[in-house]
């Protein structure tokens, strides 16, 4: 979750939302990713999104099955959909996202998904207030 924080940073740095990804797999990352809508011009570009496309690419297949999606922010509705066609075993996020986040909206992840919350919350939050904070001056 460290280097998922670490790519939220580079988010940040960016002026691109602080969300970062990373997918790992048998303790190796694979993937590393961090929202790019800005600079891509792309709605679609989020950390997760990002993510899943580049440890598909490593894994010359578009399951992710056996792979854990650490994220900083609860995925939304899209990522969710496209976390449960990629058949990732496990994601674990910092923040989570009351008005957007994919719990609030119903949504389902893939029956074999388990997903753990709250790790480094406290920080994934802090990151994204002052960004909100500082756009908003």
């Amino acid at each position: 979750m460290k280097q998922a924080l670490a790519e939220a940073k580079i988010a940040y740095e960016k002026k691109e939302v602080p969300v970062g990804a990373v997918v790992v797999i048998q303790q190796k990352v694979i993937a590393r990713a961090h929202n790019l809508t800005e600079q891509l011009h792309d709605v679609t570009a989020h950390a997760e999104m990002q993510a899943i496309t580049s440890a598909a690419n490593f894994l010359n297949g578009k399951y992710l099955k056996g792979c854990t999606l650490y994220v900083t922010m609860e995925p939304c509705v899209m990522c969710a959909g496209a976390l449960y066609w990629s058949q990732l075993e496990r994601i674990v996020f910092g923040a989570a996202d009351p008005h957007r986040g994919f719990r609030s909206a119903g949504v389902a992840l893939h029956p074999k998904t388990a997903y753990t919350e709250g790790v480094l919350g406290a920080e994934s939050s802090s990151l994204i207030q002052q960004f909100f904070a500082e756009k908003r001056k």
